[in-house]
């Protein structure tokens, strides 16, 4: 009886192994052939039929564990792969693989769960030092994070009126109006009713919609063609400037046989697209048979192609490779490898070019967001070359796979994303996406104030601000109670300032008499900015009465410009030299006065000189051109009005309602001062010593410079008869 018991036993433990192993090697049948949609569900099955009570037991159940994780990774799958490494990893399978940890962080990051990606990633380096992807992973992590805190301006939107549940990718233009929008899906209604293993959907097809003037898409249809179209995978094409060559990716549909990929050419006929060819860019013989080469990227006159593959001589994974065309012998080049400037260890797909020649293409091993990341590489003069890629930085790339992109015009364009949106289809599946690059918004505050000794005085109420743009635009302004006119959103919700225009802004103000401003005018430009901006123009206005300059000391008696410890008169003539800078049509008159001292007409002598001193500082110093200026000595005869205000003489009059007195500084009240209060006296006759300007006019026109060719061979002007 024990003996049939122990046999009964054994037999039901083999009958139980047996059945365990049926579905482990079933699981390992469709992992290993690539049916990842069905391998999924064996894998999990048969995990879920494995005891682990042995060593033995609970590595199969890891392998399981591991095999079904990589499915869902492979079909894109996310949360389900991180479900399924977490499952392995508590099984320790990270001894076994330690990728575990690396494929668990890939699918974290690309979910945007940066906590879990960062740990796994970690836990991956503890058991390979120094890896490269993982290390590239956290980097990965923290300029996604940097990206979404620093976003560009650019907008996307997912375009789900031509999506479906199923993959939709690689857009491409089909026409010179842009009317057509060719792309590859897998979506119900593709040639052929299998489905493919790898991807869990139809095998792709190339479908066109057509755009109409409001942006809206037509139902997509099946491109017409001959054979184009197949019961393979028919993946991103493009054209040539003409729109006339059509060149496409078909991948073989054949049970066990690895065939890779190739690039096939159609010319456009009467009927459609006619009967493709295969272009032979692989090596032949066997060693070209498991290469793939694919997504054609072809210049306008269709002789240069840019493709990616994986054939021998790369980088690393799939790199870029171009071959050009001869007409004569009607052949393709070698294929070379356009170098590790645009190339990787990693994989770089899907190239297409820009408006102005630039190259964008989709890369994992530049550094970016994580996944494929689109790049932007300048070209580089008339030949073929591009500059050092760029990444187009976040909304256009994701923590998710971004590829594909096209330009319409310097603004939009379209690409393809499979990360996750409310609009999606499906979750994390292959969309197209469109972006649009919004105007940078610009406003204009003009601020106008009266010019001074001091620079810009007080603010100017009233002035009216004329604004021209380059664009044929014209508005005006007038400043409110603060001197300040605001330009941002005209009533029909259109920008004041625009993109890439240059503005003339003109300020004045008339007014009868002194109480009047000579116009002053001042510019903006928007040309070249990249940015939104606050423009903030300040633009002074010289009052039609004398300009006080600061103060210009003479000794008594003389009329060489004082400069010592106290006062640096040259420093203080800077100001007229600044103000002419500032209009560069003014004339200006320097009217230089003297104490009632001396004599009336030893007085106008002197002031004559001192006001042939300033000028001649301002020429022979500063290199003002002298039919700028004026020289006037007005001696003795226009005494300064100056304020008293709580015992303090003020040259600057005070508000209205401060209670000042108005003193005109004559000789007579000077002298009131000569025997008690000798340091006002001396202080109220410096007042009256001083120059002062005034606007002659606007009129100064520089003299052209001299033409090449006008002086001899010595240098010097030759000269003529008169």
């Amino acid at each position: 009886m024990k003996r049939y018991l122990l046999t009964s036993l054994l037999f039901v433990f083999a009958t139980i192994s047996l059945a365990q192993q049926k579905y482990i090697d079933e699981a390992k049948f469709y992992f290993q052939s690539e049916n990842y949609c069905e391998g999924a569900e064996k894998c999990e099955l048969a995990y879920g039929k494995i005891n682990p009570k042995s060593d033995k037991a609970k590595r199969q159940k890891g392998d399981m564990a591991f095999m079904a994780a990589e499915c869902h990774r492979l079909t894109e799958n996310f949360s389900y792969a991180t479900d399924w490494y977490d499952k392995a990893i508590l099984l320790r399978y990270y001894e076994v693989e330690p990728k575990v940890y690396l494929y668990n962080a890939e699918m974290y990051r690309a979910m945007g769960d940066f906590n879990p990606a960062e740990e796994n990633y970690n836990e991956y380096l503890k058991l390979v030092p120094g890896d490269k992807i993982a290390k590239r992973g956290l980097e990965s992590v923290k300029l996604a994070k940097s990206y979404k805190a620093n976003r560009t301006r650019y907008t996307v939107k997912n375009e789900s009126k031509i999506n479906k549940p199923e993959y939709d990718m690689a857009p491409m233009i089909g026409d010179r109006k842009g009317t057509e929008l060719y792309f590859s899906s897998s979506r119900p209604g593709s040639t052929g009713s299998d489905k493919d293993p790898r991807t869990c959907e139809s095998y792709m097809d190339l479908w066109v919609t057509k755009i109409d003037k409001k942006g809206n898409f037509s139902q997509p249809q099946l491109i017409t063609g001959e054979n184009v179209n197949t019961i393979d995978n028919e993946g991103s094409l493009c054209f040539d400037g003409r729109f006339k060559t059509m060149f496409f990716t078909r991948c073989p549909n054949l049970k066990k046989q690895n065939l890779g990929c190739d690039i096939w050419m159609s010319e456009l006929g009467a009927r459609g697209w006619e009967e493709p060819k295969k272009l032979p860019l692989k090596p032949e013989g066997k060693e070209g048979d498991t290469i793939s080469v694919g997504h054609p990227c072809v210049s306008p006159d269709g002789k240069f192609l840019i493709f990616a593959s994986d054939m021998f001589g790369g980088q690393g994974g799939r790199d870029l490779w171009y071959t050009t065309y001869d007409r004569r012998s009607d052949s393709w080049s070698a294929p070379v490898n356009m170098g590790p400037e645009i190339n990787t260890e990693g994989n770089e797909l899907f190239p297409t070019f820009g408006e102005d020649g630039s190259l964008y293409f989709a890369s994992d091993g530049h550094l970016g967001m994580g996944g494929l990341d689109i790049f932007r590489a300048e070209k580089v003069g008339e030949e073929y070359k591009w500059t050092k890629p760029q990444n187009l930085g976040f909304p256009i790339n994701s923590v998710s796979n971004d590829f594909g992109l096209i330009e319409i015009d310097a603004r939009n364009g379209y690409f393809t994303s499979n990360r996750k949106s409310t609009d999606s289809q499906g979750e994390y599946t292959d969309d197209i996406w469109s972006y649009n690059l919004p105007p940078n918004l610009f406003t204009l505050k003009v601020i106008i104030s009266e010019s001074d000794s001091k620079g810009k005085g007080k603010r100017i109420e009233n002035a009216t601000v004329k604004i021209t743009g380059s664009d044929g635009s014209s508005w005006e302004g007038i400043t409110n109670d603060l001197g300040e006119v605001y330009f941002e959103k005209k009533p029909d919700d259109s920008r004041y300032i625009n993109e890439n225009t240059e503005y003339l802004i003109e300020a004045s103000l008339f007014g009868e008499g002194d109480q009047g401003y000579y116009p002053n005018s001042g510019g903006i430009s928007t040309v070249g900015l990249e940015q939104d901006m606050d423009f903030i123009k300040e633009i002074a206005l010289l009052p039609k009465r004398p300009i006080r300059l600061p103060e210009v000391r003479y000794a008594l008696g003389k009329w060489d410009l004082l400069v010592n410890e106290e006062i640096n008169s040259k420093d203080s003539l800077n100001y007229v030299y600044d103000l002419l800078q500032e209009y560069p049509s003014l004339v200006i008159k320097l009217t230089s006065h003297t104490d009632a001292r001396g004599s009336a007409s030893s007085n106008r002598t002197l002031a004559q000189k001192r006001a042939e001193s300033c000028v001649k500082y301002l020429v022979e110093e500063k290199g003002v051109d002298p039919k700028r200026l004026v020289a006037e000595g007005r001696g003795e005869d226009d005494p300064r009005t100056v304020w008293l205000l709580n015992g303090e003489y003020l040259v600057d009059e005070p508000k209205a309602d401060a209670g000042a007195e108005e003193i005109e500084l004559v000789e007579t009240y000077i002298n009131k001062f000569k025997r008690n209060e000798k340091e006002i006296f001396e202080k109220l006759h410096q007042f009256n010593r001083r120059t002062e300007g005034e606007v002659v006019s606007f009129d100064y026109v520089p003299e052209p410079e001299k033409p090449e060719g006008e002086e001899g061979e010595t240098g010097e002007v030759e000269q003529t008869e008169e």
